[in-house]
């Protein structure tokens, strides 16, 4: 008896969408780049720390670097090395410009790996549960890892979800936290998109449009709500989707 199989061919399918919010430039930037002569591809987003044209600019670069070092490097080494772009001495404060950012490299039959500074974040989505995968590096969530949690200390753990324990500018080797993920797809944010869309309806809007990458983007910045004070922050998506063909 002859035994037939049939090859499966994968392809990695990557969307970008970018929305300003308030104020007036948009610091947020995305990168995607494939290495030429491979199949491996690397993603970023980059979210400036404040708003002005020297904050987008750095973002824009930082984004093609990290897109660009991290299939060839790894994401860890792709971070560390757009954060040579704002490399400070340790007693200088602020570092002006400055940013975070989440990488990630994938390629067809392996493992998504992804790095991350500050508080960007990377997603996974198994085609029923959206997942965080990264942690914000705030003070906010500091204080919830190491207090057991409870009401006031929740309290104060949201007064300083936006006080950053970590930045490019002042990335290191330990500092740039890694994770991998077998997800099918992985969505990297800036926080004008997590910290203004409830989980529940980021999920919903993964499983609406999974099959459609750049209509998931759109979707995902444009939903993103103003605060309480009609401000509106800068809002950018990245997609990685794996898909298999007979």
């Amino acid at each position: 008896m002859l035994a037939m199989t049939t090859a499966r061919a994968q392809t990695v399918t990557t969307a970008t969408a970018t929305r300003q919010g308030s104020r007036p430039c948009n610091a947020d930037a995305a990168a995607v780049h494939r290495v030429p002569g491979t199949r491996l591809i690397g993603a970023a987003v980059v979210d400036g720390i404040g708003s002005n044209p020297a904050v987008a600019r750095l973002a824009e670069i930082a984004a093609e670097v990290i897109a660009r070092v991290a299939p060839r490097k790894t994401p860890v080494l792709g971070i560390l090395a757009a954060a040579e772009l704002v490399a400070a001495p340790a007693d200088r404060n602020p570092i002006d410009p400055d940013a975070v950012a989440v990488a990630a490299v994938a390629e067809p039959g392996r493992r998504t790996g992804i790095a991350w500074t500050g508080d960007a974040r990377a997603y996974g989505w198994d085609g029923t549960t959206l997942t965080q995968l990264t942690t914000d590096q705030t003070v906010g969530e500091y204080l919830r890892a190491n207090s057991g949690g409870g009401g006031p200390v929740e309290l104060l753990a949201q007064a300083h979800d936006n006080w950053l324990r970590a930045s490019l500018g002042r990335s290191s080797i330990s500092t740039v936290h890694t994770v991998g993920t077998d997800a099918r797809l992985v969505l990297l944010t800036s926080d004008g998109v997590h910290d203004h869309i409830p989980h529940k309806v980021l999920e919903a809007l993964v499983r609406e449009h999974a099959e459609n990458a750049q209509a998931l983007v759109e979707a995902v910045v444009e939903v993103a709500e103003p605060d309480e004070t009609g401000y509106r922050d800068d809002a950018t998506a990245v997609v990685l989707v794996t898909t298999t063909t007979a």
